[in-house]
């Protein structure tokens, strides 16, 4: 599923691809897709004519601004949005064509046909599910050290199942979780609350440090995910341990190993990331 830098990345290209465009008209060839408003029919008409004025981004999800409208758009597991010119043969998975005044169109195409689109009246989209509940951005001025403590110091829940939840933090996901606590030496199962205010700072840090080293080089391309112009991210060539279990650690040498840890497939290094005490 794509992260928090893989969905900044898309973001970002989107501008640059469709910020502007009006849309003539919309064609949904799998209603699922669309959440809100229940009746496809009405997703369409309400977007006809509506003009792009923004992509942003809150979390993992894409926030498209228009005049009058916002919708809100998950990728989940392998979706993916591209410009095309009308006309040019559809992917048999494409199951939402946003179609534009000026003769091109926005596909959405996913495999896995778990995407899902929201629409809402502008400042209503915050306020609403799937966006009322979600936590503090990463990459926001006010993400302190300070601020990281209040979130999960005092807990006694495991640290990455704690980094995945949303409603505390938002847009870390498998990847960036395992490479963070590697960055700053702190097992995947240590409790929160075990975790001493100097490491968190530097567990802040590495969170901060990884997040934006992976948006800088365009997110990590570790299955199939690919930016609005079709190109795959570069991040995945700086890996630490997730998907690199056997293999040395880039510090120590210790093979890095897997396990699982809240239900999600765990990578760390034994020698850098330690075993927490019983108890702890």
């Amino acid at each position: 599923m794509p992260e928090l830098p893989e969905v900044e990345t898309v973001k970002r290209t989107l501008n640059t691809l469709i910020t502007g465009k009006q849309i003539q008209s919309v064609t949904v060839r799998l209603p699922r897709i669309i959440q809100r408003p229940d009746d496809v029919q009405a997703f369409a008409v309400l977007l006809e004519g509506r003009r792009i004025l923004e992509i942003a981004r809150r979390g993992k999800f894409l926030r498209f601004v228009m005049d009058g409208l916002v919708m809100v758009s998950h990728l989940r597991m392998e979706g993916r949005y591209g410009l095309y010119t009308s006309g040019e043969p559809l992917d048999k998975h494409t199951h939402v064509i946003f179609h534009f005044t000026d003769g091109t169109e926005l596909r959405y195409t996913d495999v896995r046909q778990f995407g899902t689109m929201h629409l809402f009246q502008p400042g209503e989209d915050l306020e609403l599910a799937p966006l009322k509940k979600l936590g503090q951005e990463p990459l926001d001025p006010l993400f302190t050290a300070e601020r990281f403590k209040e979130i999960v110091g005092a807990k006694g829940t495991k640290i990455k199942p704690l980094l995945l939840n949303q409603e505390y933090i938002v847009g870390i996901g498998n990847i960036y979780v395992d490479e963070s606590l590697h960055r700053a030496g702190i097992h995947p199962e240590e409790t929160a609350k075990s975790i001493t205010p100097d490491r968190l700072d530097r567990l802040h840090a590495a969170i901060v440090a990884t997040l934006s080293e992976s948006v800088k080089v365009g997110g990590s391309s570790v299955k199939s995910y690919v930016n609005g112009q079709g190109e795959s991210g570069n991040y995945q060539h700086q890996l630490l341990v997730y998907g690199r279990s056997g293999e040395p650690c880039t510090v120590c040498g210790t093979m890095i190993e897997k396990t699982v840890v809240g239900g999600r497939g765990t990578h760390y290094c034994p020698v850098c990331q330690p075993v927490p005490p019983a108890g702890i």
